[in-house]
């Protein structure tokens, strides 16, 4: 797929992988609309990068639909849809507090807001931008679109506490091969980047020794991920247009310890 000229939309823009993403898209000539809840942060980069932000929850199909709506009647129908918005939380499933005693689990509401937001908030942003895409013309190559969405490395070897995450993660990574399939017929692609741990601005607030021991894990190169890196590989999945259906993790080949 040829990317200048083309429009894209990537959720979660405002910072971290999405923003890295966003800005790399915009520098191939890609006109990149920003979805995301941060205001400040997403109109501050979408003014940088001659984008539009549009303050979207993707848990709620009115946000994403206005969402959709705005970006399109600002730069067409997108062809390229990037899902980075997401969020995590650490519980474990059972646990005996150490003072008390007591016993508690984890709570349901807690555990479907990472449900809601990780995959069905991916799957409801990816339907949607999905039917927009059928009502485009192919392109020389027959493709209509290209979708990226993101998962973790915690899709395959989640730590403890993350029983909820690694589920929503999982969960991405289990429906993009029938994704695509259903999606074949039309030129649309669909894959997923597993990422392992990156100096997103939620590592960034870590204290230096903390960071310096997640480095240390990393087989090779032993650093965190760069967002740029996930972008490269985000825009090489809709260039190539021989990507499709598949799950890549993009780790330093990092297999997470149980802790």
């Amino acid at each position: 797929m040829k990317l200048a000229g083309c429009s894209a939309v990537v959720t979660g823009g405002a910072s971290g992988l999405g923003e890295a993403t966003a800005r790399a898209l915009a520098a191939e000539g890609v006109k990149v609309a920003i979805f995301d809840m941060n205001a400040e942060k997403g109109e501050k980069v979408a003014a940088e990068i001659g984008g539009v932000f549009c303050n979207v929850n993707v848990t709620s199909d009115e946000s994403v639909d206005a969402g959709f709506a705005k970006a399109r009647a600002a730069n067409g129908q997108e062809r390229i849809l990037i899902n980075c918005a997401g969020t995590g939380n650490a519980v474990k499933t059972a646990s005996r507090a150490k003072e008390t005693g007591q016993i508690k689990h984890f709570p349901m509401d807690a555990f479907n807001m990472i449900i809601q937001i990780n995959l069905v908030g991916t799957f409801r942003c990816v339907a949607k931008s999905a039917a927009g895409m059928l009502t485009l013309d192919p392109m020389e190559d027959g493709e209509r679109g290209a979708i990226v969405n993101t998962a973790s490395v915690a899709a395959e070897d989640g730590q403890m506490g993350q029983a909820a995450y690694s589920a929503s993660k999982g969960g991405v990574v289990g429906m993009t091969l029938p994704i695509a399939r259903d999606l074949m017929g039309e030129g649309i692609r669909v894959n997923t980047i597993l990422p392992g741990i990156f100096n997103t601005p939620l590592l960034a607030a870590a204290p230096q020794n903390v960071k310096d021991a997640l480095s240390a894990s990393v087989p090779f190169p032993k650093r965190l991920g760069a967002p740029q890196e996930y972008a490269s590989l985000a825009l090489e999945m809709c260039r190539n247009s021989y990507f499709n259906g598949e799950d890549v993790r993009l780790d330093g080949a990092i297999r997470m310890a149980p802790r």
